[in-house]
């Protein structure tokens, strides 16, 4: 039997009601233990780089807001190793005088999301959604503003 201490408590009570994770730095190894069911806010105009952790057909689920527009390098979510790879999309809005809904997928061998700030999204209050939904596979969701001629924000690169 182990013994119950107040720190013991205080850390459990903290984990379960902490929903919101900011982040300010350059890289994040996204955990179960930190991050799951949680939204990871970002606040690094500058950009992040974000490793999911392995895909085994768990369930969990990861979320992230972009809290401040990405102004250079690009908010970046990668997968952590070479088998795995995600499906779903984005919707983006742009801001030019037609005011389009623009739609982009991902599948087959896309491992990466990049919004770079401007043509694939990272705008403040833009919102990423991530499901360990299969071994090897990620399911994704993105939804926010772009601008200027957009592109898709999926691509391979792990």
């Amino acid at each position: 039997m182990s013994k119950i201490t107040l720190e013991k408590v205080l850390e459990d009570r903290a984990v379960i009601t902490n929903k919101i994770v900011p982040l300010a730095a350059a890289t994040l190894a996204v955990t179960k233990a930190l991050h799951e069911g949680n939204i990871i806010s970002v606040s690094k105009a500058d950009g992040s780089t974000l490793t999911l952790p392995n895909a085994s057909g768990g369930g969990d689920q990861y979320n992230v807001f972009v809290n401040t527009t990405i102004t250079s390098v690009g908010l970046i979510v990668k997968v952590a190793n070479a088998s795995d790879t995600m499906v779903g999309g984005a919707t983006v809005w742009s801001d030019n005088a037609a005011d389009a809904v623009t739609h982009f997928k991902a599948g087959g061998t896309d491992d990466t999301i990049t919004l770079n700030g401007t043509t694939s999204g990272g705008y403040a209050g833009m919102m990423v959604k991530l499901i360990d939904i299969g071994l090897n596979l990620w399911f994704v969701e993105i939804i926010g503003k772009a601008t200027g001629v957009e592109i898709t924000p999926f691509s391979a690169t792990v």
